[in-house]
């Protein structure tokens, strides 16, 4: 925190940090000067016994504390040696603190990794944090009076009993229709999210955001199928390779994907010991991969763990609130927050295949929109005419039948190719949430619906082919708003750091200048990333359909928790938060439970948002009790 009126408190950065001492029980740091003061939980990976921080320069005028791993931190430390720069530790952490003094604000164009930094110039008394290129590590910022406050949660900010716990009705619009809060929005009005690719300076002066790193889609790399292919190979490798840098237990989280069995491969190429793999399923076999992990497990001869989860597996979701922070809807963040746990008991760092699907166009919706795309040739007016057809497929049809096919398709021709992406990300779209909200609450945030936060995002991308624009959309927000999140928190909750190579911002720029069909090939997602791992994976593998990371809970509201959304959704205080009208809410419970639509992620969305006002939002402030 720095406060230039009065000495920060510092009692208040100690519950801070205890507060999120699971992201790091090895030790705590802390640095005060009179006007900042910096507190670092500590996961210790690199430099084990001498790398505790805030970790300083030469003279003490710079401190600095990081969340992350900077990879390429051995070639910078010998670059700046040579520059004349001491080092009094083995830490990734120390090349910040001269890369300072060498470059100023633009160190961060150097750093290879994932980071969320805080560094403090006392001769300038000046702050600079920075966020890494796709928002690995969080970093999460408000302005009390005077008072600039820092953390890499929500639950250290909300230690500050000043703090006002104001909800912000736009993010919970937002949340509503993409299952978790945008940045730089937090569902706390007051409290920010540092986007991705930035740095943030503070000063006397106030605060000042800048972005320093984007994607570029416009330059495209020349080479047969073959060349791109090998280059590709290369560049995972190399990810992988530099993300094994560790003094402690290693592994892998493994579904059975593309992705993290290709990282699978790598890993155990570059290792003289097994592998240890993690992975998880369930009893429902529609959403278990359990068999593909263990095909690749076999293939490079792991030393693999597995674990089942159950439908009890939904009395977590007091402690997924309080360790997201904002209302977190996805729910595969239940699996996730298991895998970690598992995997936490055995190693200190996870590998993981996130980010393949963004940069190589993995996900089914790609396909389908291009698909649909094929008949934008036609007049406009003739695609605005479609809905007028759907009568002809007559009245009924339960969700997903031909007759529910028929009308998405229909309507989805009438859409721009804008509309039709955002559908697709959409658990409930404008409509949908206009019949479920109350009128006070639509008319609090109609004049900015969520909807527009993805528009400006396509309006200003720079690709060209209508692939290359989903993905740059997806990579600038899913992808730093969902999927991420889920993943840190999950891990960081069970002190285990994962790392993700195919978030490599090198091996990312190279998916960039890729052209559009050596990604998805018709329907073929993946296509260059298969050819590359042809005949190092196993063909089932590689030629399997997506499942992606699914939880069954449709059946689980039906059948062994058919009662959970009634007693939450439909309790009195939830109705008395003006959201939703109760009638509203009790059609969407009918309908899934009677068979007529498939709302279980609706309905997922919105227990997690109950949840999340009662553990977090009106949580007194206590202790690390409350997070655990």
């Amino acid at each position: 925190m720095v406060d230039f009126c009065r000495p920060p408190d510092e009692s208040l950065l100690a519950r801070m940090c205890r507060v999120i001492d699971h992201r790091g029980p090895n030790s705590r740091g802390a640095f005060a000067d009179g006007t900042a003061a910096l507190g670092i939980q500590r996961l210790a990976i690199i430099d084990v016994e001498g790398g505790d921080q805030p970790i300083f320069n030469e003279d003490r005028s710079v401190a600095v504390v990081l969340n992350g791993e900077i990879y390429n931190h051995e070639s910078l430390r010998r670059d700046l040696e040579k520059a004349g720069h001491r080092f009094r530790t083995r830490a990734d952490t120390e090349v910040l603190v001269h890369l300072y003094e060498q470059y100023g604000d633009h160190l961060v164009d150097h750093l290879r990794g994932m980071f969320a930094f805080a560094l403090w110039d006392t001769h300038r008394q000046r702050l600079l944090c920075a966020r890494d290129r796709v928002g690995k590590k969080p970093l999460y910022w408000t302005r009390q009076g005077h008072r600039f406050s820092f953390a890499s949660e929500v639950q250290s900010l909300l230690q500050n009993p000043d703090l006002q716990r104001a909800v912000e009705p736009h993010a919970i619009d937002a949340y509503l229709t993409f299952q978790y809060v945008p940045h730089p929005m937090t569902a706390f009005r007051g409290i920010h999210k540092l986007p991705p690719a930035s740095t943030l300076v503070v000063d006397s002066e106030g605060e000042k955001i800048e972005r320093y790193w984007s994607l570029d889609y416009t330059q495209k790399t020349d080479g047969s199928s073959a060349e791109l292919e090998e280059r590709l190979l290369e560049l995972v490798r190399e990810a992988t390779r530099i993300r094994l840098m560790s003094e402690v237990p290693l592994g892998a989280f493994l579904s059975g994907g593309i992705d993290s069995s290709a990282v699978v491969a790598a890993m155990a190429e570059a290792t003289t010991e097994p592998v240890q793999t993690f992975s998880i399923g369930f009893a429902d076999p529609d959403f278990d991969e359990l068999k593909y992990a263990r095909l690749v497990a076999e293939r490079f001869g792991t030393d693999h763990h597995e674990f089942q989860v159950q439908p009890q597996a939904l009395e977590i979701m007091p402690r997924l609130a309080r360790h997201y922070g904002d209302p977190f809807g996805d729910p595969s963040a239940i699996p996730s927050f298991y895998l970690a746990e598992l995997t936490g008991r055995h190693v200190t760092v996870a590998l993981n295949g996130d980010g393949g699907d963004e940069s190589f166009a993995g996900y089914g919706r790609y396909g389908r929109s291009q698909l649909i795309g094929r008949l934008d040739w036609l007049p406009r007016q003739l695609q605005r005419a479609a809905p007028l057809l759907t009568p002809a497929l007559g009245n009924g049809g339960h969700e997903g039948s031909f007759r529910d096919r028929g009308r998405r398709l229909a309507h989805a021709i009438a859409m721009s190719p804008w509309e039709r992406y955002c559908r697709t990300l959409t658990a409930f779209d404008r409509d949908r949430r206009s019949a479920l909200m109350s009128r006070e609450f639509e008319a609090e945030v109609s004049d900015a619906p969520a909807e527009d936060l993805l528009g400006r995002l396509w309006q200003s991308s720079r690709a060209q082919d209508p692939i290359d624009r989903m993905l740059d959309v997806d990579i600038n927000s899913y992808l730093p708003g969902d999927l991420l999140p889920k993943i840190d928190i999950a891990t960081m909750a069970h002190s285990l750091e994962a790392r993700s190579p195919f978030l490599d911002h090198e091996l990312m720029e190279f998916a960039a200048s890729l052209p559009g069909p050596a990604k998805l090939n018709g329907s073929n997602g993946k296509a260059i990333l298969k050819g590359a791992f042809r005949g190092i994976l196993p063909d089932e593998v590689l030629d399997r359909p997506k499942m992606g990371f699914g939880v069954p809970l449709a059946g689980w509201f039906r059948n062994e928790l058919r009662d959970l959304p009634a007693e939450r959704l439909l309790d009195p205080a939830a109705s008395d938060r003006g959201y939703f009208e109760p009638h509203a809410v009790e059609r969407l419970i009918a309908e899934h439970q009677d068979g007529h639509a498939d709302h279980s992620l609706r309905l997922w969305t919105l227990l997690q948002l109950e949840t999340w006002h009662t553990e977090v939002l009106e949580a007194p402030i206590d202790s690390e009790e409350r997070v655990a």
